[in-house]
Order: structure tokens, then sequence, then C-alpha cells
């Protein structure tokens, strides 16, 4: 079968590799029809994510169609369409009974497809722990609607979940990439009174604004002035709540400026670099602070909110191509070239 190998020092090639067999009797084999480029994807490729395995094939999100089942898989039957959580976890362990899926003890527990074991930029894909890491899609759900469940939804699910948003908040969401716009959209579930998307791309603001994802746009050119900004708009408080998915350069200092006394701050972004947190400069503020990665356990619950047309990621879509050609739609996505969000990678 084709394969998107990660190969180290910054190189990706697309190879032939044995079709995936069953290893353990909680495994399926998936069928790909669906995958995406991930930032994380990217981070892979520069080095950022050190457990990242050369030779491993890429991708984490994406869906498929069930072709085997292990004896153990009670979930799932051939032919069932599915949508692949990005998370490996047993189920069992301290960690997952609580619903921290992210840290499961499991040996290829946390974030394994795509990373330490191969993934879905693929024609197939094995999947360890196939009934806590697969999810029915509804019938009248399209691919296309249910790609982003296993890893941007179910990460902007999580990040609006810890920021406690109330009804009538004022939030802040810093970066309109494909994971802040993901988190704008979990977040109307709250009903804050206004969501501000922050970003140094107009055309991705425009985008946030005109798919009804913010309410209000920042394209700030210092922080002092974003944050001058902000607290006018709020009476002279700062946000209510801040969920920072850009992972820029500044971005951490810019997520606490603009919070008010006492918020959340949820820190969604993956950074490259290591982040210095200034508390003489905090103290006083009160800030309760959350960070990822996302514990992956909700992908019904969003299949549910997708079925019903309360969340609609498929505007994301902006770009497609098929597996055969995804090394140079990486290009262009790592570029963010030509308008680019996501890509859709249909099978050749």
């Amino acid at each position: 079968m084709k394969a998107l190998v990660y190969k180290g020092n910054r190189t990706i090639a697309l190879e032939e590799k044995p079709r995936p067999s069953l290893l353990s009797p909680t495994d399926a084999i998936v069928r790909v029809t669906l995958s995406t480029i991930c930032s994380s994807d990217i981070h892979i490729l520069h080095g950022a994510v050190p457990r990242a395995v050369p030779g491993v094939t890429l991708g984490h999100e994406f869906v498929g169609v069930v072709e085997e089942i292990g004896p153990s898989v009670k979930k799932f039957s051939p032919g069932d369409r599915v949508a692949v959580n990005v998370e490996t976890f047993c189920g069992e362990c301290f960690y997952c009974r609580r619903g921290y899926v992210n840290n499961c003890t499991d040996p290829d527990g946390g974030w394994a497809l795509g990373c330490r074991i191969d993934g879905g930029q693929a024609e197939y894909a094995r999947i360890p722990y196939a009934d806590q890491g697969l999810a029915k899609i509804p019938d009248a759900v399209s691919d296309e609607a249910a790609l982003f469940t296993g890893d941007l939804l179910s990460t902007g699910y999580w990040a609006s979940d810890l920021a406690e948003i109330k009804k009538g908040d004022t939030i802040a969401v810093i970066g309109a990439g494909p994971a802040g716009l993901c988190t704008m959209l979990c977040a109307r579930r709250y009903e804050p009174e206004c969501i501000i998307a922050i970003d140094r791309s107009l055309e991705r603001l425009t985008f946030a604004k005109e798919h009804h994802m913010a309410d209000v746009t920042y394209c700030p050119q210092d922080i002092s002035a974003l944050e001058a900004q902000i607290r006018s708009l709020t009476s002279g408080r700062g946000a209510d709540a801040v969920l920072e998915a850009a992972g820029g350069s500044d971005t951490f200092e810019m997520a606490w400026r603009i919070a008010r006394p006492n918020a959340v701050v949820v820190l969604v972004a993956m950074y490259e670099k290591a982040q210095i947190l200034p508390l003489p400069e905090m103290y006083g503020k009160n800030l309760t602070w959350k960070s990822g990665g996302v514990d992956a356990c909700h992908l019904d619950d969003i299949l549910t909110l997708i079925e019903e047309g309360r969340l609609d990621a498929t505007p994301l879509l902006t770009h497609k191509c098929r597996l055969s050609e995804i090394q140079d739609a990486y290009q262009v996505f790592e570029a963010q070239a030509d308008g680019v969000l996501k890509y859709a990678v249909y099978p050749d």
C-alpha cells in the first residue's frame, strides 16, 4: 500500500509498505477514505516532537471503513464507517478512568498514531484499542464533515471545556488557524457574548468573521495596543477566558496580558520552544493556567453535534488532493500558501 513516511531530518517520502495486520485482539484495520495534514505533522518534520519515530507513517486525523477486527473488539464490525481518535488509550488505567486519556499508561498510549506507530496518511491503518479509538459516523454525516472529529474538533471541544466559559462571557482565541477556528466553533456551545479572534493574518481573520466563528477580530501590531483594545471592549477588565492556539514567539505573553484578573488561560498550542512564566509581573492577576494535550474522549458527542447541524467545520477544507500528491500538499500547507487552512486527502 502507499504510505507517507517520516524519514527524519525534515524529510518525508511516499513509499510502498505492507498492508497492516492485526497485532492484538483489541485491534482493528481501517481502510482510509479521507485524511488530512495537521500542524502537528509539521512539528514532527521540524524535529519538535522528540518521541516521533523515523520510519513511521504520518497522519493522525482521518476517517475510514472498518475492514477487520480482532476477537476482543465489541463495538464495531467490518463495514462500519468510523472516525479515528488522535489518541490511543486502553480505557482501564488510572488516567483513562478519569477521562485523562492523553496520559494513558499503555506503552502506545496518548498520541501514538502517526508519531510512534503507523498512522493514516496511507491506504490502511491499524487502530489499537479499537473500541476506544474509533467512533461510528452517522449515516447522515459525510466523511468531510466527520474528518476533524478525532483531533481538531476534539481539541476545540476539550479546550472550551477547560476554559470554564459562561453564558455572556467575552473570550479571546489567539490564532485563527485550524485549531483556533475549531476552538471558536466549540466555544459557541456555551453562548459567550463575544468571541474575539486574534491573528496576524487578515485573510484568516476575515474567514473567521465571514463564517460566524468570531464576533470581533484583531490583527495586533503589538501586545500593549491589543491589551488596550480588549480592555476597552470589556469595561477595562480584559477577556474572561483566553485560549492560546497559535504557539507563536509572543503569544504566550499575549495570552496572560489580555486576560482579566481571575481569568482562565488555556494553552491549546504546541510550542516548539520553551516559554518563560514571568511570575513577578503576573502577581496579583490570580490566573488559572490549563494546558494540553487534548483528552480526546468525546468523539460520539462531537459526531452528534455534527449530525444535528450544530457543529460544522467543513469550511476549513480549502484544498484537496490525492494521496499520491500529498508531498506537494505538505509544501503548500507548511508555507501557509494559497490561502490554505486544511487539505482533504483522498485515496488514489
